[in-house]
């Protein structure tokens, strides 16, 4: 069995729920990544997506700098185990229709598994796999 803490990442970069989008945006731009996990204090509350910020704030008409990421946070966060078993985490993502779930270790966030992840460890010839691997193109 492989497991998620096998590849999962653990560069993560996480915001508190009271930042702006904008300030995600930067983090994201700065960090070269599609998200950020949102938290409040150590508990993980959601997760926001630069597709989120997209759709879900500038798309509304909501101004970025004011904006507040838990106003726009996907907050049913469906989590796993570094020792769940990979292939469940993907029936997870299907059953749920995300593409990122929280690793849990304690309560603590250790990390987090997308489908890329999953897509290069499990078929390592697809394109979505090919894609993932590649490094970030901005």
């Amino acid at each position: 069995m492989t497991t998620v803490g096998e590849f999962m990442t653990t560069r993560l970069v996480t915001m508190d729920g009271n930042d702006t989008l904008t300030a995600a945006a930067q983090e994201m731009r700065d960090k070269a990544i599609g998200d950020v996990v949102v938290t409040d204090g150590d508990n993980v509350v959601g997760i926001v997506t630069d597709r989120d910020i997209t759709v879900r704030g500038v798309a509304e008409n909501l101004d970025p700098n004011t904006t507040l990421l838990n106003q726009i946070t996907s907050k049913d966060v469906v989590t796993v185990s570094q020792y769940d078993d990979a292939v469940a985490a993907a029936d997870l993502m299907r059953t749920y229709a995300v593409r990122r779930l929280p690793v849990i270790d304690d309560g603590r966030l250790i990390g987090l598994i997308s489908m890329g992840d999953l897509a290069v460890e499990r078929e390592p010839q697809s394109v979505l796999a090919d894609i993932s691997a590649d490094d970030p193109n901005n």
